[in-house]
């Protein structure tokens, strides 16, 4: 069975590291269903997180020949943990004037904002997990997308734990 993975990597901020990195997913014939890379706090270093799928014994060899990269110091499976991720998309959608109220509607319940008005169209910024966003396109559906651009997912690991003696642990 093929899961979706979430994958961390912090990788030093250098020119080919990104290259690198969908090179050994590209030559082991891995998909990547996105990629997100920007700098860390230190700016030497930069956060990537690709999502992709496979069963188990894919996703393993993955993330063993990831951390065989050189200018990769971490990698992390999210999913095996608690993480939260959002993705940012941008949707233009058909907007007559007998469905601008029906936009806004599915605007407001989905707490997405509108971001640019034409006369025949709204352009609405969703941030948010997959579920939302797949939910959000499926009813904007009807009113005609015109365009969608996604972000890809961002993810991060969930606040440290603190055991009851009061000690943190990642």
């Amino acid at each position: 069975m093929e899961n979706r993975k979430v994958i961390s990597a912090i990788v030093e901020n250098k020119p080919g590291v990104l290259a690198r990195v969908a090179g050994m997913f590209s030559g082991r014939s891995f998909n990547i269903d996105s990629l997100s890379v920007a700098p860390t706090v230190d700016p030497g270093l930069s956060q990537m997180t690709i999502v992709t799928h496979g069963n188990e014994a894919v996703f393993e060899q993955i993330i063993k020949q990831l951390r065989k990269l050189i200018n990769i110091s971490k990698v992390q499976d999210l999913t095996r943990g608690d993480y939260v991720d959002r993705e940012l998309v941008l949707v233009k959608v058909k907007a007559t004037s007998a469905k601008r109220a029906e936009a806004l509607r599915i605007v407001e319940i989905f707490r997405a904002r509108i971001i640019d008005v034409a006369m025949d169209n709204l352009t609405i910024q969703v941030t948010g997990s997959q579920g939302k966003i797949d939910a959000i396109l499926e009813l904007l559906s009807s009113l005609g997308i015109l365009e969608v651009i996604r972000t890809g997912a961002v993810a991060i690991p969930r606040g440290r734990k603190v055991s009851r003696t009061g000690e943190v642990g990642d």
